[in-house]
């Protein structure tokens, strides 16, 4: 699992592109992209999937 730590404004599809680079280049399935710029902290993550069929 690989985890990416964030403090933006708004997550954009370039941050979660990097992420599931960084799964396939590590040969991961899962990570999570976390925001810490958001009220709740819950409304931050983002689950993203390496190869999701």
């Amino acid at each position: 699992m690989a985890v990416e730590l964030k403090s933006i404004d708004a997550v954009a599809p370039v941050h979660k592109k990097q992420l599931l680079t960084y799964l396939r280049l590590m040969d991961k399935r899962v990570g999570l992209l976390i925001n810490f710029n958001v009220v709740l902290l819950k409304d931050g993550v983002t689950r993203i999937v390496n190869g999701l069929q």
